[in-house]
Order: structure tokens, then sequence, then C-alpha cells
């Protein structure tokens, strides 16, 4: 797997711009990627040093489907990647907060 295949995309949400003041980065990242691995792909793409990794497995949402039973949206792993404190920032996230 390459590092493309592993970063999936970033989570854009009120908390995970909240938390780059802290460099810490939110990634949905490939289901079967460990933590190891993860860290190693942030740091070819975007060039940082990374500190920590912490992963969670979210279970994917239920939705209605009109008259039929509810059906559920794809359970996804989320990564959120603490940078070390003298590594720069992920220049990706900087316009948006």
């Amino acid at each position: 797997m390459t590092a493309y295949d592993i970063i999936k995309r970033p989570i854009i949400t009120e908390q995970s711009m909240a938390d780059t003041e802290m460099k810490r980065y939110t990634f949905e990242v490939a289901k079967n990627a460990n933590k190891i691995e993860i860290a190693k792909a942030v740091e070819e793409i975007f060039g940082v040093k990374v500190a920590k990794v912490n992963t969670l497995n979210m279970q994917g949402k239920e939705k209605r489907m009109g008259a039929r039973p509810a059906g559920r949206r794809p359970s996804w792993k989320k990564a959120m990647v603490t940078l070390t404190a003298d590594s720069k920032t992920i220049e990706f996230f900087e316009g948006m907060v």
C-alpha cells in the first residue's frame, strides 16, 4: 500500500479545526492500516514529524431508505495525528481555521 492508499481524506469539522492549534490533525484512513503505517504515510505526504497517532473505528450511521428497512453507511477508521513541537504545520489546513 502506498501512502496515498493509507490516508484517504482529511476530516474538516469544528473540533478538528480547533485541534490544529495544538498541531493535531484528523484524517480518514484505510481500515487495515496500523499506527506505524499511518505515521509514516503522513510524514511522507506532508514532510512533517509525527509524535503520536490515535485511531478510532467509527461505526457507520443508520439511515432510512424510504419505506424500506433502515440501511447503514459504511464503517470507517479515523486517525488523529499529533506532530512534534519542532515540526512545521500542514499547509493544507492553514486557510480553514
